[in-house]
């Protein structure tokens, strides 16, 4: 089965993004979390919000690619 990087409903703390990562990539979430603060941080805070944003409204549910088939 192929790997869909989609939102995580186990493992999120406001969305789900960095959970959706981390499980597509099989790392540890907190790690995920932490490159993003430390990523957004680096390029000014207002780039970073922006793609989580947008990753937020892009990125289906998990449960959605069950309702595709």
């Amino acid at each position: 089965m192929q790997k869909k990087l989609c939102l995580s409903n186990r493992d999120k703390k406001l969305a789900g993004v960095c959970g959706g990562i981390a499980e597509y990539f099989d790392l540890d979430s907190t790690l995920v979390r932490i490159l993003w603060v430390l990523v957004c941080l680096m390029m000014s805070i207002v780039p970073g919000i922006i793609v989580y944003l947008v990753c937020w409204a892009l990125m289906p549910m998990k449960d959605d690619y069950k309702d595709m088939r």
